[in-house]
């Protein structure tokens, strides 16, 4: 990509009190607070339906707030029109003019808000070059990949020097190389241009990639808003534990007496020194293969499923009678097809999680 003349600012969002509820009180998300950090990349990750691309269009100003405030810089916006925002939006479904060449799509709003077509025809230049559109300028959406359209769709975004960046799910559309290709380009694009930028998905490898900072959204209420390795290391409930990471981590019910975690059947799991029901997490990848007779805290496991990924191995073995956990071997380690295997789960790498708030316990193995 080409560095940039353009002049893109970064305003700072913070979300006070925010609420959005439909006709016959449906609640899609509860009183919420959060700030965007100028100049941050921010992606909005959860499941579908769990009110991630509503809050995205609120900040937009396409869904109106049902309470509280949404602020840029400290300025008041929830009652602003979008186009008095100071923010641009980039859809899953590109939007493009079909009847419009690449340099009339990226350049429409410009002449909308009535720019000289000197000005303009700078700006959608440095765009297209910034993008690696300015050999396609001449062309029509429909001789374009998917790729292309979708950094046309960005380009047409960012000419106008937004202060805010929001993505709703823009890269679902495309293959999986392609997407790995625009995430890259993504990553790069914004370190060139500094806005701030909020991106929504429910593909936990885009945000773990992309973000500077992950808000994880469940049922509208934020479980978790923290970097990348933080959330993945230390996550703050079970539900962050079970959607961030693949395979998921291991989520095993256990019961606390006050020295030792065991499971129904009383087998004792780790030391601890919590007491009651629990959740005891730890990763796949966390799990360690232990040589015959190293400690009395290994478990000779049956094998019940193994799936070869290529650079790694997922084996789903019987931990009792009605508890499978996962277990991953470190990539590229190959592995003889057993039986039985003998595994290990160190201290340092388990978490625990209260059964009736989800929230993680932290501390509990220190």
């Amino acid at each position: 990509m080409s560095p940039t003349s353009l002049h893109l600012s970064a305003a700072c969002i913070s979300l006070v009190d925010v609420s959005k509820s439909y006709d016959g009180g449906v609640q899609v998300i509860p009183a919420l607070n959060a700030e965007f950090r100028a100049g941050e990349f921010t992606v909005i990750l959860g499941p579908s339906g769990c009110g991630k691309s509503t809050l995205l269009m609120m900040i937009a100003g396409l869904e109106r707030v049902s309470s509280g405030k949404i602020l840029f810089d400290q300025r008041a916006v929830q009652d602003l029109e979008p186009r008095q925002r100071g923010c641009a939006m980039v859809f899953q479904n590109y939007a493009l003019y079909p009847h419009m060449n690449v340099a009339q799509n990226i350049g429409y709003s410009l002449k909308i808000a009535g720019l000289g077509k000197v000005e303009r025809d700078r700006r959608v230049n440095d765009v297209a070059a910034m993008l690696g559109l300015s050999t396609h300028l001449s062309k029509r959406p429909g001789q374009l990949s998917g790729g292309q359209r979708q950094r046309v769709a960005i380009g047409r975004a960012i000419v106008r020097e937004p202060k805010v960046l929001l993505f709703d799910e823009p890269l679902s559309n495309l293959d999986a190389q392609m997407r790995q290709d625009m995430r890259n380009e993504l990553a790069d694009l914004h370190k060139r241009i500094g806005a701030t930028s909020v991106f929504v998905t429910h593909d936990q490898v885009e945000a773990l990639t992309l973000a500077d900072r992950i808000l994880v959204l469940n049922k509208g209420r934020i479980e978790q808003f923290d970097t990348p390795q933080e959330i993945y290391r230390r996550p703050a409930s079970a539900f962050v534990a079970s959607f961030i990471g693949s395979p998921p981590m291991n989520l095993i019910p256990v019961h606390g007496d006050g020295t030792t975690l065991r499971l129904a059947d009383g087998k004792a799991l780790a030391r601890c020194a919590y007491g009651g029901q629990a959740l005891l997490g730890i990763r796949p990848e966390d799990i360690a293969l232990a040589a015959a007779g190293t400690s009395p805290e290994t478990f000779d496991l049956p094998v019940r499923r193994t799936e070869d990924v290529g650079s790694h191995r997922v084996m789903t073995a019987e931990l009792a009678s009605d508890v499978t956990i996962r277990i991953a071997t470190s990539h590229g380690a190959q592995f003889e097809a057993v039986d039985t295997l003998r595994i290990a789960m160190p201290r340092e790498r388990l978490h625990l999680f209260a059964v009736d708030t989800g929230r993680a316990i932290f501390g509990a193995f220190d």
